[in-house]
């Protein structure tokens, strides 16, 4: 491994590395970036610098001038490739190679014409022409070039076609139009509604839209076989799984977008992350994300504001037009506030707040880490925000039945402290009282057990139960704590599973909590441990049950026998085929010759 004297903190960065495409950058102590690289897995690719001596010197000497990481998600392995080439163009790292200009990529223009080509192009020209990609394979460029032209007979020529000329037969029809490749607009054999309505359906295509395509190659390669012309339909089945495998589009560039900043805001109890992009002449050119503490409990606006200042001042932004999640009450100087509802602008802002969810998750795993029990005081202070709980939920208990149409019932209950099982105090129940299948009984059973007994052994009482079911197996709980006069002393709550629905006592709405919220998971896990526990008992005993009755009904057969039984047949089926000298072997004569006649 090569030598670095910050590779402690360096490993504690890759660690919360996502597995993810994206883009990496290092610094030197100068705060210079010194190299960028593209990675399918980031934390993998990353992780392969600081394991290993290398090959090549050049490598080694960089490894050991590397004092920070920053990162950027993007969506795909090319997404991360186009992304490198802007910031290498950017900044010119001096580990990395030179890269070509802007027309190293190519693009597919739907030129501005009253009957526009779609040509592949290294070119932007700014004349209201409609440009898609840029794409990373030539190849991928064509072979989707292709896939347009043997959908649609298009015009290939540079002819100066308009309505006018047309009407006058200018224009004599060439080859193409012979050959099947054109339909001949310029001699009217085509419409220009019928030609606009090509070109809109290729938009359809290059932006991703394609149903309305597909559903058209459907029908016709439905009816090509059904007329027993495989080869047709056969060539019809190739161009839908290439619309497929061209579906979208990347989500890097935008060549309609230029010269604009975009600001996406992500905040907890005490911490707010505020993520930046800068977008010029159509791709992103730069990325960074800061992180203000809190004072004074402020709102989301403004540590926005004070992120967008902040960010503007120290990059010298000139942008004309800001893109923002929500509306702010600031006004700037001959800059524009936007929020985005739609398009390749959401498609920005959204791009910028996952890159703040994954810086954040990030921070937070590097100080899981250095403080695990922040970690957990983090996470229980949530839980008592989201549950409106008096105090920290320290101690957790999760209650669930199992039962097959009331046959075998059983409950359990398992126990959370500071958020993880604490499974030397998990605790299986038989029902007792209950006949048949009535999980409202049997969850006022088991809860009026656990805790009368809690009580009498005057052993703490948990902050927080949770009950596996909605409202009426929380009513049943409610029943139970009523008994005994712990209502109300206990924070209570029911999960349904279908839409993870949380149930308070009195309330007739549930709450919905983020699917990504800490409480919830904390919560899941809860209920699907108890789920686990609950189950697994309830196989033990219908197992236990199904295994033993035939042989209870044996005389002279005790619980010693049937072990041994079990332990050499394995199964009640082996041993009603076994021969009696078989039986003999196991358990003696006389226990054997019973055995047998039993069975035969």
């Amino acid at each position: 491994m090569v030598e670095n004297k910050h590779i402690k903190y360096l490993k504690e960065l890759v660690s919360a590395l996502p597995e993810e495409p994206g883009v990496y950058q290092f610094f030197d102590e100068q705060e210079k970036i010194i190299y960028v690289g593209k990675a399918k897995r980031l934390k993998r690719r990353v992780a392969s610098y600081f394991n290993k001596v290398h090959d090549v010197a050049k490598t080694n000497v960089m490894v050991k001038k590397i004092a920070d990481i920053k990162h950027l998600v993007v969506e795909t392995e090319e997404d991360a490739l186009l992304l490198e080439n802007n910031l290498i163009k950017k900044y010119q790292p001096r580990y990395n190679i030179l890269l070509k200009d802007d027309k190293s990529y190519p693009w597919i223009c739907i030129k501005k014409e009253t009957y526009p080509r779609v040509f592949i192009t290294r070119q932007l020209v700014k004349d209201g022409s409609d440009y898609f990609g840029p794409y990373t394979s030539v190849r991928m460029v064509r072979t989707l070039m292709d896939l347009i032209r043997s959908l649609y007979k298009l015009r290939t020529c540079k002819l100066k076609l308009d309505e006018e000329s047309i009407s006058k037969g200018k224009f004599k029809v060439c080859l193409e139009y012979h050959i099947g490749n054109c339909k001949a607009p310029c001699v009217g054999k085509e419409t220009f509604e019928e030609y606009r309505q090509t070109t809109s359906e290729i938009r359809y295509i290059l932006k991703g839209n394609i149903k309305t395509v597909t559903d058209f190659l459907q029908n016709q390669m439905q009816t090509s076989a059904q007329n027993y012309e495989f080869e047709k339909a056969q060539s019809i089945k190739e161009k839908l799984d290439l619309l497929e495998k061209y579906r979208s589009k990347s989500t890097i560039v935008s060549p309609t977008i230029d010269n604009i900043d975009v600001y996406s805001i992500l905040a907890d109890e005490d911490t707010a992350y505020v993520n930046f992009l800068k977008l010029v002449n159509g791709a992103i050119i730069q990325a960074h994300t800061i992180e203000i503490k809190k004072k004074l409990n402020e709102s989301d606006e403004e540590l926005l504001l004070m992120g967008i200042i902040e960010i503007r001042q120290k990059i010298f932004s000139t942008a004309k037009e800001i893109l923002i999640p929500f509306p702010v009450d600031l006004s700037m100087q001959n800059v524009g506030f936007t929020v985005p509802q739609r398009g390749d602008k959401k498609k920005l802002l959204d791009y910028s707040f996952r890159n703040v969810k994954y810086f954040r998750q990030e921070k937070l795993k590097q100080l899981d880490k250095v403080q695990p029990k922040r970690h957990t005081d983090r996470i229980l202070e949530g839980m008592k925000k989201d549950f409106r709980l008096q105090e920290l939920p320290v101690h957790i208990e999760c209650f669930d039945n199992s039962n097959i149409q009331g046959e075998y019932p059983v409950a359990s209950c398992v126990v959370f402290r500071n958020a993880k099982p604490y499974k030397k105090d998990y605790r299986h129940f038989n029902i007792k009282t209950v006949v048949g299948a009535n999980d409202f009984a049997s969850m006022e059973e088991i809860i009026y057990r656990r805790y009368k007994r809690l009580l009498e052994e005057d052993q703490p009482l948990p902050q927080m139960i949770v009950i596996d079911g909605g409202k009426g197996q929380l009513g049943a709980a409610l029943n139970a704590l009523e008994k005994l006069d712990l209502r109300g002393k206990i924070a209570i709550v029911g999960i349904a599973k279908r839409l993870e629905e949380i149930f308070f006592p009195g309330d007739p709405y549930p709450l919905y909590l983020d699917k990504n919220s800490e409480s919830l998971k904390v919560v899941q896990h809860l209920r699907n441990e108890s789920h686990r526990f609950a189950i697994t008992f309830h196989r033990q005993k219908r197992s236990k049950a199904f295994i033993t009755s035939e042989l209870d009904e044996v005389s002279g057969i005790g619980p010693k026998t049937k072990q041994n039984l079990i332990t050499t047949f394995k199964s009640v089926e082996n041993i009603k085929k076994a021969s009696q000298e078989d039986l003999e072997k196991c358990i003696g004569v006389s226990k054997a010759i019973k055995l047998w006649k039993h069975f035969n």
